[in-house]
């Protein structure tokens, strides 16, 4: 069983991370595939969410991925965690050294990567709501993914983002301000 190329990725990013496996023994292939299967859609999702470009969240999952395949995944003991651990890192190293704070990307493409919703929602509002959280801060829409989309706890979100509890309430809060004005139209 090789490598295989997961569906969200683009074909130039993920021919560069199949080179850099091929160093790899075919057994490091297999469990990096099955990582990818597992764990490479919501950490994309996770990335884009962070930083708010598809080209950006890619480059980030590409970058922690090979890492891992060049290290070995016999040392990971909790894959999820790890994983996760390792693109917030990566996506917060590009943020700030690149000045990526804006959100750059299309109308839309935040949430074309997050499953639907139990009652659908019309494409205006879908829009709306994802030019609302394009326009937040990559901290609140970071809590925002997951809290809402990985349905973690508050404890569970402090855990994996290093912060206190109670500031991972105050973001989610003034994210769901700031939602509610930007989707109401209020300044």
């Amino acid at each position: 069983m090789g490598v295989r190329r997961p569906p969200w990725t683009n074909s130039g990013g993920w021919r560069v991370y199949r080179l850099a496996s091929m160093a790899r023994p075919e057994r490091d292939h297999e469990d990096a595939a099955r990582l990818y299967d597992t764990f490479g859609p919501p950490l994309f999702r996770y990335a884009l969410m962070i930083l708010g470009r598809h080209d950006a969240a890619e480059d980030v999952i590409q970058q922690v991925f090979t890492a891992v395949l060049d290290r070995g995944t016999a040392a990971i003991a909790t894959p999820g965690t790890y994983l996760r651990t390792a693109v917030r890192n990566a996506c917060y190293s590009r943020l700030r050294g690149s000045r990526l704070r804006s959100a750059a990307t299309s109308p839309g493409e935040i949430l074309e990567t997050v499953p639907e919703a139990p009652e659908p929602i019309s494409a205006e509002d879908r829009l709306a709501l994802d030019a609302g959280i394009r326009a937040l801060p990559p901290e609140q829409r970071e809590v925002i993914h997951l809290h809402v989309f990985e349905g973690l706890t508050f404890k569970e979100v402090a855990l994996a983002t290093g912060e206190a509890p109670n500031t991972v309430a105050s973001r989610y809060r003034y994210a769901l301000e700031k939602l509610r004005a930007s989707f109401l139209g209020l300044p």
